[in-house]
């Protein structure tokens, strides 16, 4: 979290109301018992405390002009163009009144409609152009190992070496969103590149070592390998890391994966999820039939 004068947001706010730092524990019960990642809490943690320090109370002692006048405020932030700041702090915000069981003061918080945009896909001359720009090994094997198994960023820092299996030829992804497994293939490509970096870079315990508390990798690390790497390239498209893991599952599709396998081997926990990619997959066009004229060998009127 960002810091100023030493002290983050969060320490600020409970530094101005003690009464918050009670609210960050029961914030910090519920986001372990639902499951939720930590980025998730900090989020909401850091833009409940935003509003503290605004207002020297709890959002719980606030009427509703004043948090309505503050939204506004947020959603006419120059510094903010895509009302990022007003966005989350709606969600933060809503999170923590039901929290509270206040679910009247979290309906009566603006809607939030989401935007219908598509995903940034990456082809396959950008994807080659890309992978071969860093100078490191591990960079170069971090970047194609997320586009190769459709992997979050925190997956990837997640990864151990024994979950990366070369005999059965697999990728164990463990306890990732939803708080669920799953089984993805590792590529023969894929597997040729681990192993060369494995004997150049002798990781211990984490797939990616780092500068974490615990020795890993971070995403924020994983995002800058990205930004980085598209500066060396001639790619001109907005797209980021997860733009790997967009290209890999439209890539599957157009190359026949059914939606249902592709919805497994994203982790989704909803097929609707998974259909975003429907709209951005070239698929083959195949002309209405019947099924039944495909059921025999039937010949063709000439006719």
């Amino acid at each position: 979290m960002r810091k100023k004068s030493g002290f983050t947001i969060v320490e600020q706010a409970i530094a101005l109301v003690p009464e918050f730092a009670s609210v960050v524990h029961k914030l910090e019960q519920q986001v372990t018992l639902r499951g939720q990642s930590k980025s998730t809490l900090n989020n909401y943690i850091r833009r409940i405390a935003l509003c503290v320090l605004n207002f020297g109370r709890l959002p719980e002692q606030l009427d509703p002009e004043e948090i309505n006048e503050y939204l506004v405020s947020l959603a006419l932030d120059p510094k903010s163009p895509s009302r990022s700041s007003f966005k989350h702090m709606v969600y933060g915000l809503r999170y923590y009144f039901r929290l509270l069981g206040m679910n009247k003061n979290a309906i009566a918080l603006p809607s939030l409609k989401k935007e219908a945009k598509l995903p940034v896909i990456l082809n396959a001359k950008e994807l080659r152009e890309l992978f071969a720009a860093p100078k490191l090994l591990k960079q170069r094997v971090v970047l194609t190992l997320i586009y190769s198994a459709g992997l979050r960023g925190q997956e990837v820092i997640n990864l151990k070496i024994s979950d990366i299996d070369f005999e059965r030829k697999t990728i164990h992804i463990r306890q990732s969103k939803y708080k669920k497994d799953r089984i993805v293939p590792l590529s023969d490509y894929m597997a040729v590149g681990l192993k060369k970096y494995l004997k150049a870079e002798n990781p211990h315990i984490w797939l990616f070592n780092g500068k974490e508390a615990d020795g890993r990798y971070s995403v924020k690390g994983l995002s800058w390998v990205m930004r980085e790497s598209l500066k060396k390239t001639s790619i001109t498209k907005d797209v980021s890391l997860h733009s790997l893991r967009h290209s890999y599952a439209t890539h599957l599709l157009e190359q026949g994966i059914n939606i249902v396998t592709l919805k497994e081997l994203l982790g989704h926990a909803e097929i609707t999820t998974t259909m975003i990619y429907l709209h951005m997959a070239q698929c083959p066009y195949i002309k209405p039939h019947s099924p039944l004229d495909r059921l025999y060998d039937f010949p063709k009127d000439e006719n």
